[in-house]
């Protein structure tokens, strides 16, 4: 049992009796292709280390074992417990962990099971309500994580990867592009799925070691500048701030000519070097950004 297929899918959840929970945004894959795709875009080895959330019914947890060290999963929904065990008992390599991925601490949970050595790679197909929490839960947890491999809505891939000056481009984008050089690999259709979710997926890979070389003094501070910024787009980049932190509005326009900046830009035309002399800036007058 594979769990790799539509008919294997069924069958599983049949004699185990389970039902996929829109709750817990489950939809399983059954197309080996997009399963080997995925693979291929951890690129496991022999010390490779994967971190899964959410395996489900353990298609991708098994095919990962096969290739890699080690494969930890977490999984919220304890039911799909004897399930991930039938699928998973060939695999002495794979453990899964029945905890709440967003309630846990993932660096105490993760590290005593890493060697030096190991490369460390997080792989997901994420559910679209929690999409974005559990990505950056993981990506600063303070785990060395070398790469991220998630299947995410195809809307959400659009931010991720965006470009400034495009629509799609946002706090997503800017949030993700700071953490890692970001592509899309492929798109991936409903029918991939069991059941078949009403949109499209797609599969985004952020290669962490390959993070962009400006580095704000305040990462909090900067994403709160961003949040801001992008809070009302269709205010200039001057009021958008103002209104967002809180602060005076000249103040405001100093800072951000002082950064190097029209006032009167959008959000969405700022690069992430930008936003990073923004924040620079902005982090400089005392007191500015305590309840921002």
């Amino acid at each position: 049992m594979t769990a790799a297929s539509a008919r294997e899918v069924k069958e599983l959840l049949r004699r185990h009796g389970v039902i996929a929970k829109k709750g817990y945004g489950q939809n399983f894959l059954v197309d080996g292709r997009v399963l080997d795709g995925i693979v291929r875009a951890v690129e496991p080895d022999a010390r490779t280390v994967v971190l899964e959330v959410g395996p489900g019914l353990g298609a991708l947890t098994a095919a990962l074992a096969a290739r890699a060290k080690r494969v930890v999963a977490i999984e919220k929904d304890a039911s799909l417990r004897p399930a991930l065990e039938e699928v998973l008992g060939p695999h002495g390599n794979a453990e899964v962990l029945y905890e709440d991925c967003l309630k846990v601490d993932l660096r105490a949970l993760v590290e005593p099971r890493l060697e030096a050595g190991d490369r460390l790679v997080f792989a997901a197909n994420l559910p679209y309500y929690v999409t974005t929490p559990i990505l950056f839960h993981v990506l600063d947890s303070g785990l060395p994580v070398a790469r991220a491999v998630v299947m995410v809505q195809k809307e959400v891939a659009d931010r991720m990867v965006a470009s400034p000056g495009s629509k799609d481009y946002g706090v997503l984008s800017v949030g993700v592009q700071y953490r890692g050089e970001v592509r899309r690999v492929f798109n991936v259709p409903p029918s991939a799925f069991l059941p078949q979710p009403g949109v499209e997926s797609a599969v985004v890979v952020i290669d962490c070691g390959k993070r962009p070389p400006v580095r704000a003094s305040d990462e909090e501070a900067l994403f709160r500048v961003v949040r801001a910024a992008f809070g009302t787009r269709r205010k200039t980049l001057e009021n958008a701030l103002a209104a967002g932190l809180g602060a005076p509005k000249e103040m405001v326009r100093q800072k951000i000519v002082a950064a190097g900046i029209d006032p009167g830009a959008r959000a969405e035309q700022l690069s992430l070097a930008d936003f990073v002399r923004l924040a620079d800036e902005v982090g400089k007058e005392s007191g500015w950004m305590d309840g921002a």
